[in-house]
C-alpha cells in the first residue's frame, strides 16, 4: 500500500514539475511574442517618422517650390497648381472707415449676417452684431432662385430689426460684403462667377453664373435696400480684419478645417492682369495654396491611401497634410496599421478603428495635450472613439507620439508654406525701411491645437533666422470671414472718401 502511495505521489509531482515547466514555457512564449509585436510597432512607428522628417534643408526646398509655383500662377491662368485668383482687392482698409456696413458669410449649410458700425480710427469698431440661420437640405439641391430669396428674407427680417442709431444717412444705400466660401472665378470686385459647388450643395442652375447678380436681384424681390460692395472668401476677410487693427499686416493665412493663404502683391508683377493698373498699384492675390504639390512633400503611404480614398484625388495635397480636416485621420491609418500588423490594441482590430475620419483632430489634440502621469486624457479618448476598453501605458505614450509626428510635420510644412510667401514678396530678409511684416493667422487648428501653433511659429523663426525673424510677427486675427468682409464693403464703399481709399501697403 505504501509502495503504491509513494507511485502516485512521484507521479503528481512529475506531473506538477511537467506543468510547471508548460507554464513557464507559455510565459516565455507569450513574453517572446509580445516583444515581437511590440519590436514591430516600433519599426512601423520609426519607418513613419523617419518618412515624415522635415529637415530645415528640405522646408528651405519646399518654400524654394512654392515660390516658383507662385510665379507661375501669376503668369497665366492654369500656369501652376496654384490658382493666384485675382481678388480684385485693391484697397485694403486703413482703420479711417466710418459708417454702419454688413456682412452675409456664407461658408456652408449655415450662413451668419453681420451689421458692423464703424467709428473710424479713434474708435473703431463702436459695435457689431450678428444672426446665424442654418439652410433647409431642400434649398441645397434645388434652384438658385429659391436659395438666394431665403437668404435675403433672413437679410431683410435683420435689417428690419435696427435699432434707431442704425438707419442709414439719406439718400444713402446699405451696403455688403459677401463672404462666399465656395469656388468663384472673380470678374470685378463685387462680381464672380461660381465654377462649382462643394460641401453638400448641388444648384446645378447657379453653375457659371454671378453669384452676386443672383443675391441681388433676390433682395429686390425682398425689398431690401442694398448693395453688395464687395465679394470676397474668408482667407481675403482675415487680411483685411489684420489690416483694419495693424497696416503692417500684409499676408492671411487660414488654418482650420482647411488652409488658405492670401497676400499683398504688387499689381506689375500679375502678368496675367489684363485691366489698368489699380490706382493703388497693388492687387490682393488669393493662392489657394492647399492644391501646392512638390516632389520633396514628403508624403507617406497613409497620405497616398487618404488621397485616393478622398473625394478628390489628386487635389489639395498640401490641405491634406496640414489642416485640420486631415491630421486625425493621417492617425487613425497609423493607428490601423499598427493594429493590423502588430497588435497594437490586443489580438483583435478595433471595429470602430477601421471607420474612416471617426478620429478627429480635435481628439488629437486632446490627446497631444495630456499632461497627466498616467495618460488617462489618451485611454478615455481611445475607450469613448474607439471602444478600445483598456490600454497600456506603453501603448498610449506610442499614440502621444504619434500626435506629435504628425501635428510637427504639419505645422512645419505650413511653416515652410509662409516662408514661400515671404520670399515672393521679398520679405524674408531684413527690410531696408525698419518696418515689420506681420502675417494674419486664423482658423480653429491654430487657434486650439497649441502643439500645431508653437511647432509653426518657432519653425518659421528657425528657417527665417533670428535677425529676419525679428521684423516678422503672427497675429490672431479672429473671424475673418465675418467682419473682413464688412471692412471690406467698407473700403470698397461708393461713398468712401479719398483718405480712406488710400493704398493697401
Amino acid at each position: 500500500m505504501k509502495e503504491g502511495m509513494g507511485k502516485v505521489a512521484v507521479a503528481a509531482a512529475v506531473i506538477g514539475t511537467a506543468a510547471a515547466v508548460g507554464v513557464a514555457a507559455l510565459v516565455v512564449r507569450q513574453r517572446i511574442k509580445t516583444s515581437g509585436r511590440w519590436a514591430r510597432v516600433m519599426a512601423i512607428v520609426k519607418e513613419f517618422e523617419e518618412k515624415c522628417g522635415t529637415p530645415e534643408g528640405k522646408l528651405k526646398q519646399l518654400a524654394d517650390a512654392m515660390t516658383v509655383e507662385m510665379h507661375a500662377g501669376l503668369v497665366s491662368e492654369g500656369g501652376s497648381k496654384l490658382k493666384m485668383l485675382i481678388s480684385y482687392v485693391d484697397n485694403l482698409p486703413t482703420g479711417d472707415e466710418k459708417g454702419v456696413f454688413y456682412a452675409l458669410d456664407l461658408g456652408g449649410t449655415n450662413f451668419r449676417v453681420l451689421r458692423v458700425q464703424l467709428g473710424g480710427r479713434e474708435d473703431g469698431i463702436v459695435h457689431q452684431e450678428f444672426a446665424e440661420a442654418s439652410i433647409p437640405p431642400e434649398l441645397m439641391s434645388g434652384t438658385s432662385e429659391a436659395l438666394f430669396d431665403y437668404i435675403a428674407e433672413k437679410l431683410a427680417n435683420f435689417v428690419d430689426e435696427e435699432e434707431q442709431r442704425f438707419h442709414q444717412p439719406p439718400n444713402r444705400q446699405r451696403e455688403l460684403g459677401f463672404t462666399f466660401s465656395f469656388p468663384v472665378m472673380q470678374t470685378s470686385i463685387n462680381s464672380g462667377n461660381l465654377i462649382r459647388w462643394t460641401k453638400g450643395f448641388s444648384i446645378d442652375d447657379a453653375v457659371g453664373q454671378d453669384v452676386v447678380a443672383g443675391l441681388t436681384k433676390a433682395l429686390q424681390r425682398k425689398g431690401v435696400e442694398m448693395r453688395v460692395a464687395a465679394l470676397v472668401n474668408d482667407t481675403i476677410g482675415t487680411l483685411a480684419g489684420g489690416r483694419y487693427t495693424n497696416s503692417d499686416v500684409a499676408v492671411a493665412v487660414i488654418l482650420g478645417t482647411g488652409s488658405n493663404a492670401a497676400y499683398v502683391e504688387r499689381a506689375q508683377a500679375i502678368p496675367k492682369w489684363h485691366g489698368p493698373l489699380p490706382q493703388s498699384g497693388e492687387m490682393v492675390i488669393n493662392m489657394e495654396w492647399g492644391n501646392f504639390r512638390s516632389s520633396h512633400l514628403p508624403l507617406t503611404e497613409y497620405d497616398h491611401g487618404l488621397d485616393i480614398e478622398s473625394l478628390n484625388p489628386g487635389e489639395q495635397i498640401f490641405e491634406k497634410m496640414i489642416s485640420g480636416m486631415y491630421l486625425g485621420e493621417i492617425l487613425r491609418r497609423v493607428l490601423l496599421r499598427l493594429a493590423e500588423e502588430a497588435s497594437f490594441f490586443g489580438d483583435e482590430v478595433p471595429p470602430k478603428l477601421k471607420i474612416p475620419f471617426i478620429l478627429r483632430t480635435p481628439e488629437m489634440s486632446a490627446m497631444h495635450h495630456d499632461t497627466s502621469s498616467d495618460l488617462r486624457v489618451v485611454g478615455s479618448k481611445l475607450k469613448d472613439i474607439l471602444e478600445i476598453p483598456s490600454t497600456s501605458l506603453k501603448t498610449r505614450r506610442v499614440v502621444v507620439q504619434l500626435c506629435d509626428i504628425v501635428a510637427t510635420r504639419g505645422a512645419r510644412l505650413a511653416a515652410s508654406g509662409v516662408l514661400g510667401v515671404l520670399k515672393k514678396m521679398g520679405r524674408d530678409t531684413l527690410r531696408d525701411d525698419g518696418k515689420k511684416t506681420v502675417i494674419a493667422m486664423d482658423g480653429g487648428l491654430y487657434e486650439h491645437y497649441t502643439e500645431y501653433r508653437e511647432c509653426l511659429e518657432n519653425t518659421l523663426n528657425e528657417l527665417l533666422g533670428d535677425e529676419t525673424a525679428n521684423s516678422i510677427a503672427i497675429e490672431h486675427s479672429n473671424d475673418g470671414s465675418g467682419i473682413g468682409a464688412a471692412l471690406l464693403a467698407a473700403s470698397h464703399s461708393l461713398y468712401a472718401d479719398e483718405k480712406s481709399s488710400s493704398n493697401v501697403a
